[in-house]
């Protein structure tokens, strides 16, 4: 079976880890750990810490992967997670949380970061954690009542799971090879009004909705400027998947907020009707619908 090596193409609109979610079956099959109170080296007033611990990512690690009929295994190398944490940070992603890389969740945040350096004298160990050295650990803050309640504690989550973007060597290196030189702009005034709706909102509050992507997506739509195949590729799955989260009438949700900032239901028409026009709608589809269930994924609504 074929195995992979996933890189971060710095060089493509997007790139790197947008979001860790909470799942059930960490791909990298490891399992975090829930502090608790009488764990050492913890200070704890009169209530649950509410805080996990475990690896995001683990070098060489091979994880299987499934595309149609096609079965192989994709791996991270130590220098590539390195560089995947520091973008993560980079891009201020530490508070984008999902639950099985489908619902977005707040109130959650990472308040710990580290690479390990040395596996014998890791803080991991502390915990009874083994981790090689270069894993990326993380410790994240459950403030969210429920997310506490009815997952962690239930044990309905075990584990972390990235969402990103990455890319395999070979294929890298046939982009560099290729220059796309096509861009397209014929999506209309209700992309525009939309996409202009959404910058409207998300100032007046605060701004702290969607991903920077998300913010540079939307005034590129806004000003009518044109934009790759490979971006309406991801504006169709973005908004297929995200439209659950759009209520017209909430409009302080960054659910809908994120959404519009895409260019909201106009724009899912468009790049529908787009890919299809470019023969690719089928593979798009295909795309999304496998990552629910992928580790390594664009990111989720509504942070998008």
């Amino acid at each position: 079976m074929n195995i992979f090596e996933l890189v971060i193409d710095e060089e493509s609109e997007t790139f790197g880890v947008e979001a860790i979610s909470l799942v059930e079956k960490p791909a990298i099959e490891s399992d975090f750990i829930a502090l608790k109170k009488e764990e050492p080296n913890v200070m704890l007033a009169d209530q649950e810490q509410r805080i996990v611990m475990g690896p995001a990512l683990i070098p060489d690690k091979p994880i299987y992967r499934r595309n149609g009929d096609a079965e192989f295994y994709v791996y991270f190398s130590k220098t590539t997670i390195r560089r995947a944490m520091e973008l993560y940070f980079q891009h201020h992603n530490q508070a984008n949380t999902t639950l099985e890389h489908e619902d977005a969740v707040n109130q959650t945040y990472l308040m710990e970061s580290w690479i390990v350096e040395d596996p014998e004298m890791d803080k991991s160990r502390l915990y009874n954690m083994e981790v090689p050295r270069g894993t990326w650990m993380v410790t994240m803050k459950i403030e969210n009542d429920k997310v506490w309640e009815e997952y962690v504690k239930t044990k309905k989550v075990k584990g972390f799971s990235i969402e990103g973007f990455f890319v395999n060597r070979l294929s890298l290196s046939e982009q560099i090879a290729e220059v796309e030189l096509e861009s397209y702009a014929d999506y209309g005034d209700s992309v525009k009004n939309n996409a202009k709706r959404g910058i409207e909102l998300n100032e007046r509050n605060g701004n702290k909705c969607a991903t920077q992507t998300g913010k540079v997506r939307a005034q590129q739509l806004a000003n009518g400027e044109g934009i790759s195949v490979e971006t309406i590729r991801r504006m169709y799955s973005y908004l297929s998947r995200a439209e659950t989260y759009y209520d017209p009438n909430a409009t302080t949700e960054c659910g809908t907020i994120s959404y519009l900032l895409w260019g909201g239901k106009a724009a899912l028409g468009w790049s529908r009707n787009k890919l299809r026009e470019l023969d690719v709608l089928e593979e798009i589809e295909e795309l999304c619908k496998e990552m629910h269930d992928s580790a390594v994924t664009e990111s989720n609504p509504p942070k998008e």
